[in-house]
């Protein structure tokens, strides 16, 4: 993961995660101490931020220009 504060990641399974949407755009906390075990801390719809394991996801490293666009249409949608 690149060191930025903000990330996104495509869902792209969600065996036995089904409160995650296969191919959804999520924004990722970074959080170390889960990524040392293989998981990713996600914020879901609820605006909650829960971590999964790490295989679920592809994490997308967007320009800082696209991340600013994002990031107030994820603040909107929680």
């Amino acid at each position: 993961m690149k060191d930025n504060l903000i990330q996104f990641a495509i869902c792209v399974q969600n065996q036995d995660c089904e409160d995650l949407d296969l191919l959804k755009l999520y924004q990722v906390l970074i959080d170390n101490s889960a990524a040392q075990d293989d998981y990713i801390r996600i914020i879901d719809e609820s605006g909650e931020d829960y971590i999964y394991p790490k295989n679920n996801f592809i994490v997308i490293n967007f320009s800082s220009q696209i991340e600013k666009t994002l990031l107030p249409l994820f603040k909107m949608s929680a």
